[in-house]
């Protein structure tokens, strides 16, 4: 307002930007051939580019990774003139996030910077200052620019390699889809793995994916927690983006057929109910209608539920061996209701089963047995 101009205070990491009349060692009268930047390193010409610090933030990697993409790749910035601040341009940042995207499906880095390459990736759009791409809480055409990174339906990767890694995690023999997986899962990206999983079972089914995607990554996760004693955050968000993926294929499957439902419940005590989740989203993929009840019921809630429902089958599922007691069955009145016993799980050993309880195997066997029992 009074006409004086005050210089910007200098932000560590970026470069001050001049002012008019002034050169970049500070000598008046030289214009200044770096364009001016906000503290996130965005210029602000037409031409805007990130810092690697900002790209890194907004592709939710650290920027050591951004580095060795560079040096072993050549995915880095193509702008050289900015002296050692290199700045990434927007065919730079396109590019970055389509490599990105192939490794979270399974692609080795290799083949995802190849992919990354050989893609027409279109640039990302320009917003305002308050609706940048790397503002909190803004979303990008695949979702959260911080999690970006899950590849259309329509997208072909075209993949020839045979790597079997998962970055982290003992994937021998897996496919790209369990490998794109497990590197979310070690990445803490919950988008991108309940994504993951719901193309998946979209494209392939629920049982399908549970044993060729969601079960080796369980495995591998769980092992690498006993092998290197850390990990168990990354267990606990894959076992929690899983069940949400699951209970979204139970939300939105068709009407069931069955009159009388199927209750699925845990024995009381057991707090491990995944496959069981899996076992009723498969079910209702099916049409089979059930009442699935958490880990937190207790025995009278369980009693209470099943004289209730009136249910045609009763599954109840333990992997403990020490929850798995034959006196649980006595205790609830399948019998009375006419519906069919059932077992599930690891916990459970055969020949201590009464004459009336069936013990179920894999996932797919439980699926079509269930089935066959409720549906005929």
């Amino acid at each position: 307002m009074s006409g004086v101009t005050t210089r910007p205070e200098p932000v560590a990491g970026v470069d001050t930007p001049g002012l008019p009349g002034d050169s970049p060692t500070g000598e008046p009268g030289v214009a200044s051939e770096t364009p001016a930047q906000d503290p996130e390193g965005i210029a602000l010409d037409d031409e805007p580019r990130l810092s690697v610090a900002a790209v890194a933030r907004r592709l939710g990697v650290a920027p050591a990774t951004l580095r060795t993409w560079d040096r072993r790749y050549g995915l880095g910035p193509s702008d050289h003139t900015s002296g050692r601040h290199r700045r990434y341009g927007p065919d730079d940042i396109a590019r970055l996030e389509q490599m990105q995207r192939a490794l979270l499906r399974g692609a080795s880095p290799m083949e995802a910077a190849r992919y990354a390459r050989a893609v027409a990736a279109p640039p990302p759009q320009r917003h305002s200052d308050g609706d940048r791409p790397d503002a909190p809480g803004a979303e990008g055409p695949h979702g959260p620019l911080l999690m970006s990174g899950v590849l259309d339906s329509s997208d072909e990767l075209g993949l020839a390699g045979t790597n079997t890694g998962g970055r982290g995690l003992k994937l021998s023999g897996a496919g790209p889809r369990a490998r794109g997986l497990g590197r979310a899962a070690l990445a803490l990206d919950s988008w991108s793995v309940q994504q993951l999983l719901i193309e998946a079972m979209d494209a392939d089914g629920v049982v399908r994916t549970w044993q060729e995607m969601l079960q080796p990554v369980l495995r591998a996760v769980s092992e690498r927690r006993q092998r290197a004693g850390t990990g168990v955050e990354v267990l606990q968000l894959l076992n929690d983006c899983a069940s949400t993926a699951l209970r979204s294929v139970i939300a939105r499957a068709p009407k069931p057929e069955n009159p009388r439902p199927v209750v699925l419940a845990p024995v009381p005590g057991e707090v491990q109910e995944l496959e069981l989740v899996a076992l009723a989203a498969a079910l209702a993929a099916r049409r089979v209608g059930h009442r699935l009840f958490g880990a937190a019921l207790p025995r009278e809630g369980l009693t209470a539920a099943v004289k209730r429902s009136a249910p045609a089958a009763v599954v109840l599922w333990a992997d403990q061996p020490y929850y798995a007691a034959p006196r649980v069955l006595e205790d609830i009145p399948i019998t009375r209701q006419r519906a069919r016993a059932f077992v599930a799980g690891a916990g459970w050993a055969p020949d201590a089963l009464p004459a009336h309880v069936e013990l179920l195997g894999s996932l797919e066997t439980a699926v079509d047995r269930v089935c066959s029992t409720v549906l005929g």
